[in-house]
């Protein structure tokens, strides 16, 4: 199994470059071959290194950041990476209130402000500004990161938006530009018809988009239609579920992978390596932490917890301890490729995600994902739960192929979904499911979550 090309660039990043043991070209490398010691090395360096960025980050904010000025006056001084758990958090709703008092520099050094609008109440969008040399780092972490699986001459078909100069797929197609693949903007999938003949008349080798909109493109394939020479797929934007990697594997016989990443960590995060079982970060840009959200400590090694993360060597925006509101944990074990980076588990929930059924009984979206995905005929589905008074009411929305049988769907959703344990065990619950072609929700790129009535 291949070393995680993220191990090699970030020592280069890190000052451990021309080592020799972790770069290109070491090849691969057996999991059980004895470490090497420079190799292991790369913990120590990126610890320092991490050190000395983020005493240069917390100048920055305290120095040329409104809401930091304020924010850390009272916070100690940073003497280890430790005195980190020592500095408060910054919340969504912090960047939402006013974004511009996190900004570090003139306005005429901003290259792209990303508006997102709010999930929540108030309605108040969030604006993330980045500088050239923000958007830059994001390029180079895409391009190292696409390498995992993508190669010189691979034609990448890119279903995420990338018209706008530093849309996520601008950035993506930069960054595949510099490995010599050949980067093919499209957009997300509307016409799933016109996306599959565009891959196929561009003899598209990877594509990279949000799952639903990939799980359109398998299961509306007609028998005897020509199927794409994609050899890798890489979904990002929302939680992945397993059925959803398994229809697109068994349907095109390529290999499925994860990205993690947010506006507010510059669109890149984290990349699964060929191992897939997780998510190997972007150490020396963005420092993670897995905390116990009731108390704001670390987690226990390998517990769940908040997913928090500090910008390391962005000038534009600096976030530090940023709460994602995302659900994880650190995996322990030593990684199969061989590096010495760590692993975060592959996110599937939210904090805000679980609905409360009564009796300690919680609904998640992934349960849901799970069991409806993995009836054939499925593209997309919604769900709404109403607390009343008689008991939890869950209606359930699918969308289906025009070939599926919708009568044969609801069965085996039906069946699926009475499966689950909350489903199961929630007192006086009732649930309505309904089948058609019409779509449940606009192709976007947000996150699907359980709404309630």
């Amino acid at each position: 199994m291949r070393l995680t090309p993220l191990e090699p660039w970030i020592a280069k990043k890190t000052g451990r470059a021309g080592t020799g043991e972790c770069g290109p070209e070491s090849g691969e490398r057996d999991s059980h071959d004895p470490p090497r010691t420079t190799h292991d090395a790369l913990r120590p360096s990126l610890a320092s290194y991490q050190f000395a960025r983020l005493k240069a980050t917390v100048e920055l904010a305290r120095a040329r950041s409104r809401y930091y000025r304020e924010r850390l006056a009272k916070a100690p001084e940073i003497e280890t990476l430790d005195d980190l758990q020592r500095l408060p958090f910054t919340t969504a709703e912090d960047v939402r209130a006013d974004p511009l008092a996190f900004v570090c520099v003139s306005q005429d050094e901003i290259a792209r402000v990303v508006t997102l609008d709010s999930s929540g109440t108030t309605g108040t969008p969030k604006r993330l500004y980045f500088t050239k040399a923000d958007q830059e780092l994001t390029i180079d972490f895409f391009g190292v990161g696409m390498s995992t699986f993508t190669g010189p001459g691979d034609r990448v078909l890119i279903l995420l938006p990338g018209e706008t100069p530093g849309s996520v797929g601008d950035l993506l197609a930069k960054g595949l530009e510099r490995i010599g693949a050949v980067p093919i903007k499209h957009g997300p999938v509307r016409d799933p018809a016109a996306a599959r003949a565009l891959a196929v008349r561009e003899a598209a080798t990877v594509m990279v988009g949000v799952p639903t909109h990939l799980l359109r493109l398998v299961r509306t394939m007609s028998p005897g239609e020509p199927v794409p020479p994609v050899h890798s797929v890489l979904l990002s934007t929302d939680h992945v579920p397993q059925a959803i990697v398994h229809a697109i594997e068994s349907a095109w016989g390529c290999t499925v992978y994860n990205h993690y990443g947010m506006t507010e960590t510059g669109l890149g995060g984290g990349v699964d390596c060929e191992a897939r079982r997780g998510y190997h970060l972007r150490e020396a840009d963005l420092l993670y932490e897995v905390i116990d959200p009731a108390t704001g400590l670390p987690s226990a090694p390998g517990e769940p917890g908040e997913v928090v993360f500090t910008t390391l060597t962005r000038e534009g925006m600096p976030l530090i301890r940023y709460r994602t509101g995302d659900y994880g944990h650190w995996i322990e074990t030593p990684c199969p490729c061989g590096t010495r980076l760590r692993t975060l588990s592959h996110i599937t929930t939210r904090l805000s995600g679980p609905v409360d059924l009564g009796s300690g009984l919680w609904l998640t979206q992934p349960d849901l994902d799970e069991a409806i995905f993995a009836v054939d005929g499925v593209l997309n589905f919604a769900t709404e739960v109403a607390r009343i008074e008689a008991g939890p009411h869950v209606s359930v929305a699918i969308q289906t192929t025009p070939t599926a049988n919708p009568d044969t769907v609801r069965a085996e959703a039906l069946n699926a979904l009475r499966a689950l344990p909350p489903l199961t065990a929630a007192p006086r619950l009732s649930l309505d499911l309904q089948c058609s072609t019409e779509p449940v929700s606009p192709p976007t790129l947000a996150k699907r979550s359980i709404k309630l009535a």
